[in-house]
């Protein structure tokens, strides 16, 4: 026995604190945070990449069969090819700026004697707008040299993300104004499905136009200001549910110009029959609805479905390794 009177211990006799390997506590860990990491990725991450791009370049081209006002023959051309192109070019500057998405939009009508003059200036009609939204709801924002300034409705060139099957408000830059539009069911466009949404708009009249009075049966006038009225008798939208772009559109627009005060049409200036997407413009908004749709379902469903179960299966196999590797070294 020492001096001390104490008895000595031998390390043999120690008893070790139980302690877990390394590797258990680095499988637990990974497994707790991907555990963490599958409800941030569907409630913070998805959200915020549900965003309106603002670096857009998209032409969307309608054609098909329909009536136009020769001005020079001043007549009416009936069944000649009518073709509508829209051409959309994000202002990238303004919409960093402002936070918001910024798109001019170009659109123009031609008929088979400009159409082949690629010069919008010489089309049959040519319109400019300028659309700011906001890049989370798709509401108008009015700001940023907004034109026309009346710019309403919750749907343009794509719909809100997360498309519903209920009532939309499509902008009609015809109209000037925005158009109701009814869930008409489901339609596949090249293969790929979509929500359908179908409005009309009524006879309207839209403004006037400075003619001579012959044009419109008033030959004992000189220039008189006609009115000028609008109808659709058919929009239909396929949507892509998820990002909200438009993958086929059909309109059937109608222009014409009446005596002042008067209840019959004078001229047909415009009538488009079913005017449609062309083929290739389908096939364009297809493949980019497509991509973006994907996108979004990897980071809101794929990604944290899979880090969910990966981190529940690390998280319990972590648990038990821990336990086992501390009941070992107690034992020992």
């Amino acid at each position: 026995m020492p001096a001390s009177g104490k008895p000595a211990t031998s390390p043999t006799a120690a008893t070790a604190a139980p302690t877990a390997s390394p590797l258990s506590l680095a499988v637990l860990g990974l497994g707790v945070f991907l555990l963490v990491l599958a409800p941030l990725l569907a409630w913070y991450v998805a959200p915020r990449a549900k965003v309106t791009p603002i670096d857009v370049d998209v032409t969307t081209v309608f054609t098909g069969n329909g009536s136009y006002f020769d001005t020079a023959a001043l007549k009416t051309r009936d069944r000649r090819r009518i073709t509508i192109t829209r051409h959309v070019l994000g202002d990238v500057a303004a919409s960093e700026k402002s936070g918001r998405a910024v798109w001019d939009v170009s659109t123009t009508v031609d008929t088979p004697q400009t159409l082949p003059l690629k010069d919008p200036r010489r089309a049959f009609q040519w319109t400019t707008e300028r659309w700011v939204t906001d890049r989370h709801s798709n509401a108008p924002v009015h700001c940023c040299e907004e034109a026309p300034t009346r710019f309403d409705g919750d749907a343009y060139l794509k719909f809100p993300f997360d498309v519903q099957k209920t009532g939309y408000r499509w902008w009609d830059n015809t109209l000037g104004a925005a158009v109701p539009l009814r869930f008409a069911g489901t339609q596949r466009v090249q293969g790929y499905r979509g929500y359908r949404f179908t409005g009309t708009v009524p006879a309207t009249r839209t403004g006037s136009r400075q003619v001579p009075g012959r044009l419109v049966g008033r030959p004992g006038q000189g220039q008189i200001q006609a009115e000028e009225w609008y109808a659709n008798s058919g929009i239909e939208l396929v949507v892509e549910p998820r990002t909200g772009r438009i993958m086929q559109a059909v309109i059937s627009p109608l222009k014409t110009l009446r005596a002042p005060g008067a209840r019959r049409t004078a001229v047909t200036l415009l009538r488009g029959e079913r005017l449609q997407f062309t083929p290739a413009t389908q096939r364009a908004q297809v493949r980019l609805a497509k991509a973006d749709s994907d996108k979004l379902a990897l980071v809101g469903r794929t990604l944290p479905v899979t880090a969910a179960a990966a981190g529940g299966m690390l998280a319990l196999a972590g648990v038990v390794w821990v336990v086992r590797g501390r009941r070992a070294t107690g034992r020992s």
